[in-house]
């Protein structure tokens, strides 16, 4: 007989609370209740279904184009590697910052389909349009070098950093005047467009990019990512793409209703606000202790610099990743908030500071 796994008691399960990510959890709810509701519902398989149909509709009200292509797929990975594999010639390549999530988090995915990452060393992760210029001019020697094509931007960044409306506004401006695509990965688009400091919106996103998407694992949905494509030309074919990258679900009903729910109620900002303001009580708190911060806390992730005996000493009580040394006694923290965390984990993380300072 094989023997099964012994159940955790729930006092084992809640004995460290984690800040690694901002989808530990299952999903929201208020999504929870719309999936069991709705299971028995019958509908039209691979997108086509009710719920797709709606949730299509309600983002294309956010974006002001009621003839945006969407396109919903399972995580941001495959988002990335399909919408880039889809756009780019073989000998094309992209522009990002060294931190770049395609750089650094997706295992050469984007690599793997043959094209190069031409990076940019921005700590921040925020590229700006001379950094564009200079990857330019570094790869100016047609045809005996690759053909800087497309610029990667995530909004948030890898650091929690903010495109401004002003700062897409120069990067498009660029862009046009040098026939290169720019592409917004959106994995934590919530809690962007949520900050306290941020003026884009969805609109704007629609007018100045080629091509974005809207992140609703880490904004409450259970799983799925939704891309917006605002070119026809690029939309014509990408249903085929999806499909050859093993992307399209049959039950795509999972995605529509969870995008449904998202939009038709606020919960996709409601959310990452949430989050943000969690995340900036924590980074007061940690500040207040008389800890610096590795980056601006404008998102829902946080990245305090903390002696190591004080790390380790949190690591009996919390998750966390180690995000890098700092020196040789002291290390950079990621902390990450979401629609779950409670605001008591949030208290006591800051209480456990200032009890081992």
């Amino acid at each position: 007989m094989i023997a099964l796994p012994r159940l955790l008691s729930l006092d084992e399960i809640m004995e460290k609370f984690s800040f690694l990510d901002d989808y530990s959890e299952g999903c929201h709810p208020t999504i929870l209740e719309a999936l069991a509701r709705t299971n028995m519902s019958q509908q039209t398989a691979y997108g086509a279904d009710d719920f797709s149909i709606r949730a299509r509709e309600l983002i294309r009200a956010h974006l002001g184009h009621a003839d945006s292509n969407i396109f919903f797929v399972a995580g941001g990975t495959l988002a990335n590697l399909t919408i880039i594999a889809s756009l780019l010639r073989p000998h094309e390549a992209i522009i990002s910052a060294a931190t770049g999530h395609i750089v650094s988090r997706e295992t050469g995915a984007v690599e793997a389909v043959g094209h190069k990452i031409l990076t940019v060393d921005k700590p921040c992760g925020k590229l700006a349009p001379e950094d564009v210029l200079s990857v330019l001019a570094q790869n100016a020697q047609a045809p005996h070098m690759v053909k800087p094509r497309l610029v990667y931007l995530s909004n948030a960044t890898e650091t929690g950093r903010i495109y401004t409306k002003s700062d897409l506004t120069d990067l498009a401006q660029v862009c046009r005047s040098h026939d290169l695509l720019l592409m917004v990965d959106g994995a934590r688009l919530g809690a962007a467009l949520c900050a306290a400091d941020n003026d884009l919106t969805l609109a704007d996103l629609a007018e100045l990019t080629d091509v974005f998407w809207i992140g609703g694992t880490k904004a409450g949905a259970l799983i799925g990512e939704a891309i917006v494509i605002n070119r026809p030309e690029f939309a014509k074919d990408f249903a085929f793409h999806v499909k050859q990258r093993g992307a399209l679900l049959a039950k795509g009903r999972l995605f529509g209703l969870q995008f449904q729910i998202l939009f038709e109620t606020d919960l996709f900002f409601n959310a990452s606000r949430y989050a943000n303001d969690l995340a900036s009580k924590l980074s007061k708190g940690i500040v207040a202790n008389g800890f610096a911060l590795a980056s601006q806390t404008q998102t829902n992730q946080i990245f305090p610099m903390l002696p190591n005996h004080l790390v380790k000493s949190l690591e009996a009580d919390f998750k966390f990743y180690v995000w890098e040394p700092h020196g040789e006694d002291h290390a950079t923290l990621r902390l990450v908030t979401s629609w779950a965390t409670p605001e008591a984990q949030v208290d006591r993380f800051i209480a456990a500071l200032s009890k081992r300072v």
